[in-house]
């Protein structure tokens, strides 16, 4: 009969290729923090004074939150508990979330054609246009067709900086994915300064300027968005490059970060060919 030492070693003991995780704080702490947040900006909406604390309360929560679960994460990896069978299931779980981000932008781009192909019957919706009456589309070749470059171009670099890693070139990564980054902050300022002409130009439109406005706000905005939080998972990469974390055979952190940079690029071109080009060029129904 086994003593209990020997029985709870046993009880320990690993047998299968699955990672159990240990118990973690970051789930209930990342909850009780995106609570705080939501409450933050009620009040923000609702003019709640004092607001800004509890929404800056919730913004350090979940970036706390953020910061120790993928360090967690990489060190389990570190350790050894990212076996292959588990390396398939992050594999598999990122390639469903990039698929979720997809059906996300096809509810837009479904509000944006209905918009302009479909509403309003002219009968029942006296006025109305496609493009708000006054309003010019932003045009096409000037800072789009600049973003749709700089976006095409990180996309070379980052699978530059893919295949380094895959020869075991931690340090000729580097170029590249500073490139990327950089190319990823440029992108940035240009979207924020054609906003900014584009809602206050005299013949500009805001969200608010019917189905248009709020369509072509919605989908270039969460875009932008989703270049903001592609940009930082490529910087974390940057980091972890100079740290000599990712080997040729495993880099699912930066495979990752390199899928979700190639999903951004896809639609963004799918956002330039219809939001920016057609739907600059078209007249509505309500016409």
């Amino acid at each position: 009969m086994a003593s209990p030492s020997e029985a709870a070693d046993h009880h320990h003991e690993v047998n299968h290729d699955y990672h159990l995780v240990n118990p973690s704080p970051w789930p209930f702490i990342g909850s009780i923090s995106a609570l705080v947040l939501v409450i933050g900006l009620l009040f923000w909406m609702r003019e709640v004074s004092g607001f800004i604390w509890v929404l800056l309360a919730g913004v350090v929560g979940v970036l706390y939150t953020m910061y120790g679960w993928w360090r967690d994460v990489v060190s389990e990896s570190a350790g050894g508990d990212h076996t292959e069978v588990v390396s398939k299931g992050l594999r598999l779980g990122m390639a469903l979330f990039i698929t979720s981000e997809v059906l996300f932008f096809f509810a837009f781009f479904w509000a944006f054609f209905w918009g302009a192909l479909v509403f309003p019957d002219p009968a029942t919706v006296e006025g109305y246009n496609w493009l708000p009456e006054g309003a010019h589309p932003v045009p096409t070749w000037d800072i789009p067709l600049l973003n749709t470059l700089i976006l095409l171009l990180s996309g070379c670099t980052v699978t530059w900086a893919h295949h380094e890693i895959l020869e075991g070139r931690n340090d000729k990564a580097r170029l590249p994915l500073w490139l990327t980054v950089g190319l990823g902050v440029i992108f940035t300022c240009f979207q924020v300064y054609e906003y900014v002409h584009t809602i206050y130009h005299p013949a500009g439109f805001q969200i608010s300027s019917q189905i248009f406005g709020s369509t072509f706000y919605m989908a270039t905005g969460f875009h932008g968005f989703h270049v903001f939080v592609g940009t930082t998972f490529l910087a974390v990469c940057l980091y972890r490059v100079y740290k000599s974390h990712f080997k040729a055979e495993k880099h699912i952190g930066f495979e990752a970060a390199a899928w979700y940079w190639h999903f951004v690029d896809v639609v963004w071109l799918f956002l330039f060919c219809w939001v920016y080009w057609w739907a600059g060029n078209i007249v509505g129904v309500g016409h």
